[in-house]
């Protein structure tokens, strides 16, 4: 029969590290203003990050042409807000995205279907946000241009 060990002997044992009182992760203590602070760092942190990747450095610069024009082109301030928001959509979509991607590239380099399969739906949200704004924004422009 094995010999047991008690939980304190682990404990003192030399091999096994003494459990630790700190969090993993310190923003899970953080409490009111200051994890709010700490949040925006984060968000911060991640913007960067995303514009380091092509696609979402594309549809930011769109958006600065874009977001400006919807003020312009919406005639009320639901359509502006519909034609702000279907840009500003694509960018998040865009983002989480990037961050499937980006978790599934650290698992490993290999290829494996479940893998190919969620960046695959994470690339299909991205193109079903494109159609939804291009198609809010063209519906805005054949209003404005070509209905009396």
């Amino acid at each position: 029969m094995p010999e047991q060990t008690s939980p304190s002997a682990l404990q003192s044992h030399p091999a096994v590290p003494a459990p630790s009182t700190a969090p993993v992760n310190p923003q899970k203590d953080r409490k009111g203003l200051n994890r709010v602070w700490h949040a925006l760092g984060y968000s911060l942190a991640g913007l960067r990050a995303g514009w380091h990747e092509t696609a979402f450095r594309q549809e930011a610069l769109a958006s600065l042409v874009l977001l400006p024009a919807s003020v312009w082109l919406g005639s009320n301030w639901v359509e502006t807000v519909l034609l702000a928001g279907a840009v500003v959509l694509v960018m998040i979509i865009e983002l989480l995205n990037t961050g499937i991607e980006t978790a599934i590239d650290r698992i490993g380099p290999e290829w494996h279907d479940l893998s190919k399969r969620a960046k695959d739906m994470g690339s299909a949200a991205v193109l079903l946000s494109l159609l939804l704004c291009a198609g809010i924004w063209a519906t805005a422009l054949f209003q404005r241009f070509f209905t009396t």
